[in-house]
C-alpha cells in the first residue's frame, strides 16, 4: 500500500509540474480557449432551458415546485417585504431597466472609451428581450392564479420564461463578464460571481414573492442569460483572436524584409 501510494503521489506531481511547465501555452491561447468555454456556456445554457421546458410541458421535476412554492411565498407575505420586493421588481421591470442600460452604455463608452464593450451590453440586453418574448409567445403558458398575486390582473402576458430575471441575470452577467475581463483576478471574479447569483436571486425571488412567476419561469430565464453570456464570450474573445492574428501577422512582415 505505501508504494502504491508513494506511485501515485510521484504521478500527480509530475503531472503537476507538466502542466505548470506547459502554463505559457495556456496564456498564450488564452483567447481561444475563451472562445471554446463560451461555446461550452451556450450548450450548457440551452441544455438548462430545455431541461426546464421538458419538465413544464410533462409537469414533473422542477415543476413539481411551482405551485408548492408559489403558495408558501404568498401566505408567508409580510408589508416590509412586499414593499421591498416591489421596488426590486420595479427596477428590474421594462420601465426601468432599460433606461439603466442605456445609461451604463453610454457611461461605459464615453468615460472609459470601450465602445465595443457597451455595444456587447446593449446588443446582449436586446438579444435577452427578443429570445424571451419570442419563447413568451411559442410557449404560451399562463400566469399563476391572479389571486395569488400581489397586485391582481397587474401582469397579463405570458409566464415563461421571466423577462425580469432573464433582463437581470443577462445585464450582471454582462457586466462581470466585461469588467473582470479587463483585470482578471481570482479574488475579483470571487465578488462578481457573488454579485450576479444575490442580484439575480433577489429579482427572481421577487418574482416569486410577489405571485407573478413559477420556480420554472425563473430558472428558464437564469439558463438563457447563460446562454446569452456565452454568446457575449464567443464574439468578444473571438474578435481578440482575430486582432492578435492580425498583429502577427504585421509584425513579421515588418520583419521580413529585415531578414533578407
Amino acid at each position: 500500500m505505501p508504494s502504491t501510494w508513494n506511485r501515485l503521489r510521484a504521478s500527480i506531481t509530475g503531472l503537476g509540474r507538466d502542466l505548470w511547465g506547459r502554463r505559457g501555452w495556456v496564456v498564450d491561447r488564452g483567447p481561444q480557449i475563451a472562445v471554446l468555454l463560451g461555446l461550452a456556456l451556450v450548450a450548457l445554457g440551452v441544455a438548462g432551458f430545455l431541461a426546464v421546458l421538458d419538465a413544464v410541458g410533462e409537469n414533473d421535476d422542477l415543476a413539481a415546485l411551482d405551485t408548492p412554492v408559489l403558495e408558501a411565498l404568498a401566505a408567508a407575505r409580510s408589508e416590509a417585504v412586499t414593499a421591498f420586493l416591489t421596488a426590486v421588481t420595479t427596477v428590474s421591470g421594462p420601465a426601468v431597466l432599460p433606461v439603466v442600460v442605456v445609461v451604463a452604455a453610454l457611461v461605459w463608452g464615453l468615460a472609459g472609451r470601450e465602445w465595443w464593450q457597451a455595444g456587447l451590453l446593449a446588443a446582449a440586453m436586446v438579444v435577452s428581450t427578443l429570445v424571451s418574448l419570442t419563447l413568451k409567445a411559442v410557449v404560451a403558458r399562463p400566469r399563476p392564479p391572479v389571486d395569488t398575486m400581489t397586485v391582481p390582473g397587474a401582469e397579463t402576458t405570458y409566464s415563461f420564461p421571466s423577462g425580469h430575471t432573464i433582463g437581470a441575470a443577462t445585464l450582471l452577467l454582462v457586466v462581470a463578464y466585461l469588467a473582470w475581463v479587463r483585470r482578471p483576478r481570482v479574488g475579483a471574479l470571487v465578488v462578481w460571481v457573488l454579485v450576479v447569483v444575490l442580484g439575480t436571486a433577489l429579482v427572481a425571488l421577487s418574482r416569486l414573492y410577489l405571485g407573478y412567476h413559477f420556480v420554472t419561469d425563473v430558472v428558464a430565464s437564469s439558463a438563457l442569460a447563460l446562454a446569452v453570456l456565452g454568446g457575449v464570450v464567443v464574439v468578444d474573445r473571438r474578435r481578440a483572436v482575430l486582432a492578435a492574428r492580425a498583429t502577427s501577422a504585421q509584425t513579421r512582415a515588418e520583419a521580413g524584409p529585415d531578414r533578407g
